[in-house]
Parts: structure tokens; C-alpha cells; sequence
């Protein structure tokens, strides 16, 4: 094990978040075996990855794009500088204040961003769709000075306004603010100088509150350090996704999203790569179009959508792409093979956390392995164990603990000595791995069906069902049962054109004994227009088993 360097002195003066961290005894292990992953022990992450797009020559190449601009990477920095000069110059924020933003996937939200962390703030991005009440809860906990929020968006946050002592300043992101009620970051910010000294922060200072998606409906923030954002970097998108800079980085997960967050702007920018934000909310055939009109090399989406987009793959083509991310859920092996047949190319499967910051197992290439997720990423350690913490035979289902550069820390939040025990981090996933070394999904923890003595895992029957040519979406749980303790559920979206009767029932269900051990097969079915989601695609199990 490689020791990190000790931290530097803390610039941040507000220390709100430093002061709700989990006590030393919940603080999860910390591990940085490659050399690499060693960072400064003072350190911006936002200065420290502009400097290396620049010492490599990268200042005239593109770095953000639209349909309405291409911002180079020297653009972007001296809009970013712009910003960070508003924030601490005007709005007197100083290092360690929390910043609310509130937006889509635009080049204005990953300026505000990069402007947020580069300042020494800390960055609290929230999900688009959010109301009022959610966004009320994260205002309690986050306490932003200040929130930057996308015009359109404006209404519901105002609402949570009103209800918090906090928060005093809203700032449109948008060059024009349609409903005139809010000043304009980018109008405020155009006369300032550019040039921008980034706050000398330490490593181990804060850069980012995430919360949770919420499949659980109770999110939690999890705070990440510069630090941690570094050396996430130098795990996943060096040995795994290995992209260049001439690629162009397309995907749907929001940037509030830890995962959109590295995929669709940090982790680009490590490569020296550019990002394509649309103008457009996407539908499956519009992202297919987007990425033959722009180039698109790399896509990060969830299973689902990549479901979505296979039929417009095959008849549009997608001649650029190189590179499918899929992560956010469980990807079903048949959809895997589904989006390879449309597109040639195999996906890249991949699991991480919002705790964890990004993804720490997952295989490229010709590392792939049919129904696995792949192996524990470089810089990472990974075991599948028992209750008690002890690993488990190859091969046998257990819960997966991980430990790496990164891990869990939790604001406040009792749920800490939940997630971490012992050092280790436990994401809440039960899995199995073979001799080989492979992680086999099989679901969360808490959503193996125990029925008459039998564990049933919800994505296995998920997977068996999407490969009925009929089933458009599933979602499969357990519910309480007298003679079984538990039994089989499945909820199906059938493709149009198809009648969910008695007959599809049995039809559905005849193929599942088919294709699995019979003891799995859902004892009932429910035909539904739509599934519960979360803004990210993952699949909200605990509102099926509602009644």
C-alpha cells in the first residue's frame, strides 16, 4: 500500500462540512496502492486538471460544445476565472460555503461548477426534476449561501426558498432569464478580468456534496474532496476507459450525478477530450441522431436507454461511436447483447456509488465476460463476504465490500457506520465472483427474494423476461407471502401493440421456467404503462413493493 501525503493546511474557513463529517471511528480506510494515485498534499482539482490540459497542448482544443458554441479549453478556463472572480469578489463567498446548482446538462452548469470548486466552495448539485420538498431537504442539510439555477427551473427552488433560513441569492445560469425575476450569471459575470488565482486548497478539503438519487426515497449527501476526485481519475478512466483527446464524450446522466459528473466533465477533461451538452432533452432515437451529427465517440447512458436506442442504432448507424459506458443499474445480459447486435460494439459495464464518487468494477474489450460486471478496477480492492465480514468461497453469493482512493463519508448522517465497517465500504450489493476474478451481479442486498427456502435475485428474472420479444421493461421484487415467505413479483412494460391479459401471463411465465429454474419464475404479473425512475434510470424497487 502506497501512503497518501499528509494533508495541507485546510483553506477552507467555513467549516459547516468539515464539522459534520463522520466521527474518526466511521471514517472509512483509505488506500492508494499504485503510485499514481498519490496526489499533492496541496491540491485544486479544478486548477490541477486545467494545468494539464494545458502543459499538453490542449489550450485551442475543444473542451465544451453545443449546438450553439465551442468553448477551447483556454475559453472555458478564462470563463471559469470569470465566475470564481464574481462569486468571492462580489458575492463575498468565501472557501467552504456551499453553492446550490440547479440545471440540465449545459455548458453553463460545468462552468459554474468548475468556477464553484475552483473558488474553494463547494459544489451541491441537485437533480433538475426535484420539487420543492426535496429540494427543501437539501437545503436544510447543505445550507447554501448562494444557488445558481437554470431559469426554467426557478419556480420550485423559489418555493424551497421560502421555507429555509439559509439560502439569500438565486443567479439565473442562463444568459437570459425569461422570467426577468433574476440576474444573470453570465451577464454578471462578463466584465470580470479572467484572471483568477484558484483557492490553495489541501487536498483533503472539501469540493462536492452528492446526494443520492434516492432508490431508497431517503437520500443522503455524500461529501468527496479534491483529493478523492483526483485519484478517481487515475483509476477507472486510465485503465479502464482510456479515452484520448480527440474524443467526444456524449451521455444522458445528469451532472448532478456522480457518475455524469466524471463521465460527461471531469473525466474528459483528465483526457483532454471535449463533451457535447444538446439543446434538447433526449429521447432514445434523438441521442442516436446527436451522436451521428456530432461524432460522438463515447456514450455514458443506463441500461435502459441503451434498450431504447437499439432499434434506432441498427437503422441510423452509429459510425463514430467507439466506446458504450452503461452504469447507474444492473445491465441485463440480454440488453448488452441487444446494443451489440444494433451497434457492434460491447458495452461496457461498469459499478460505482455515489459515495464512492465513480466506478470501481468494471472490464473493457476483450476483458468482457458475459452476465458479469466486469473485474475490481486498478487501485481498487473488492471482496464478496459474509455478515460477519469474512470473505466467502469463489463462487458464492455474499455482500460486496470495497476499499480504494475514495469511499464513503456521509454528512451527518447516521447511515455512516451502516455503509462503512471496519474501514470498508459496503455499497449495498450482493454479488458473486468466480475463479477468474469476475463480480456476477446478482441485486441489492436488500432485494434478494427469499421465497420457500430459495434465493431468487429480482435482475435475474429481469433479464429472463427482457428476452421475451414482447417485454419492453421489467422490474421484479419480492413481496410478503404466508405460504412462502416471500413471493415473486414481476411489473412488465410490454412493447405496443401487445395485450397484457391472463394470456400473457402465462406466456411470460412459461418462459421464465424455461429459461431459469422454475422456482423463479414470477407466481405474479402486472402490466403497467410505465415504470417508477429516478432521474438517473434506476429502477425505484421500493415503490413496486408499495401497495
Amino acid at each position: 500500500m502506497t501512503p497518501r501525503t499528509p494533508a495541507a493546511p485546510s483553506a477552507q474557513t467555513d467549516r459547516f462540512v468539515h464539522e459534520r463529517l463522520p466521527p474518526p471511528e466511521q471514517l472509512p480506510r483509505l488506500d492508494y496502492p499504485r503510485p499514481e494515485l498519490v496526489v499533492p498534499d496541496q491540491a485544486n482539482l479544478v486548477k490541477t486538471l486545467f494545468d494539464k490540459a494545458l502543459q499538453q497542448g490542449h489550450a485551442d482544443r475543444p473542451m465544451l460544445r453545443s449546438d450553439a458554441c465551442t468553448l477551447t479549453y483556454a475559453d472555458a478556463q478564462r470563463r471559469v476565472n470569470q465566475i470564481a472572480q464574481l462569486l468571492t469578489q462580489d458575492f463575498k463567498l468565501v472557501p467552504g460555503n456551499r453553492v446550490l446548482l440547479r440545471g440540465g446538462n449545459s455548458i453553463e452548469m460545468a462552468l459554474a461548477w468548475l468556477g464553484v470548486v475552483q473558488a474553494g466552495l463547494i459544489a451541491v448539485a441537485s437533480m433538475p426534476l426535484l420539487r420543492a420538498k426535496e429540494l427543501g431537504e437539501i437545503l436544510d442539510k447543505a445550507q447554501p449561501a448562494l444557488a445558481l439555477c437554470d431559469a426554467g427551473l426557478h419556480e420550485e427552488l423559489q418555493k424551497a426558498q421560502a421555507h429555509s433560513g439559509a439560502l439569500q441569492t438565486i443567479i439565473a445560469l442562463n444568459a437570459a432569464d425569461s422570467l426577468g425575476a433574476l440576474p444573470s450569471l453570465t451577464t454578471l459575470a462578463a466584465p470580470k478580468s479572467g484572471q483568477f488565482a484558484p483557492c490553495p486548497t489541501s487536498a483533503d478539503d472539501i469540493a462536492l456534496m452528492a446526494f443520492t438519487s434516492g432508490t431508497t426515497g431517503h437520500p443522503k449527501a455524500a461529501v468527496h474532496t479534491h483529493r478523492d476526485v483526483l485519484a478517481a481519475c487515475e483509476a477507472w478512466p486510465r485503465h479502464v476507459l482510456k479515452a484520448t483527446p480527440d474524443d467526444i464524450v456524449i451521455g444522458s446522466p445528469p451532472l448532478a450525478f456522480t457518475f455524469g459528473l466524471g463521465g460527461l466533465l471531469v473525466f474528459p477533461m483528465w483526457a483532454g477530450a471535449s463533451v457535447y451538452y444538446p439543446s434538447i432533452s433526449y429521447t432514445p432515437e434523438a441521442m442516436v441522431q446527436v451522436i451521428k451529427q456530432v461524432g460522438a465517440t463515447i456514450c455514458y447512458t443506463a441500461p435502459t436507454f441503451y434498450r431504447q436506442m437499439a432499434p434506432f442504432a441498427k437503422r441510423h448507424g452509429v459510425p463514430g461511436l467507439r466506446l458504450c459506458v452503461s452504469a447507474g443499474e444492473g445491465l441485463p445480459d440480454a440488453t448488452r447483447q441487444l446494443w451489440k447486435d444494433a451497434s457492434g460494439i460491447e458495452m461496457m459495464d461498469g459499478i460505482g456509488a455515489t459515495e464512492m464518487f465513480h466506478i470501481f468494477i468494471s472490464s473493457a474489450g476483450d476483458q468482457v465476460r458475459r452476465g458479469a460486471v466486469g473485474r475490481v478496477v486498478p487501485g481498487y480492492s473488492a471482496r464478496v463476504v459474509d455478515e460477519h465480514g469474512e470473505e466467502v468461497p469463489r463462487g458464492t453469493l455474499g455482500r460486496l465490500a470495497v476499499i480504494g482512493p475514495t469511499s464513503c463519508r456521509y454528512l451527518d448522517d447516521a447511515r455512516q457506520a451502516r455503509y462503512v465497517q471496519d474501514g470498508w465500504n459496503y455499497p449495498g450489493d450482493a454479488f458473486v465472483q468466480d475463479a477468474e476474478g469476475y463480480f456476477f451481479y446478482q441485486a441489492r442486498a436488500d432485494d434478494l427474494i427469499i421465497t420457500a427456502g430459495y434465493n431468487v435475485a429480482g435482475p435475474e428474472v429481469e433479464d429472463a423476461l427482457l428476452q421475451h420479444p414482447a417485454v419492453a421493461e421489467c422490474g421484479v421484487v419480492g413481496l410478503p407471502d404466508e405460504a412462502r415467505g416471500m413471493l415473486v413479483k414481476a411489473f412488465v412494460v410490454l412493447k405496443p401493440g401487445q395485450l397484457g391479459d391472463a394470456a400473457m401471463v402465462k406466456t411470460l411465465q412459461g418462459h421464465v421456467k424455461a429459461t431459469l429454474a422454475p422456482f423463479k419464475y414470477p407466481r405474479q404479473i402486472e402490466f403497467l404503462a410505465k415504470l417508477p425512475r429516478t432521474e438517473t434510470g434506476k429502477l425505484q424497487r421500493f415503490k413496486l413493493r408499495q401497495p
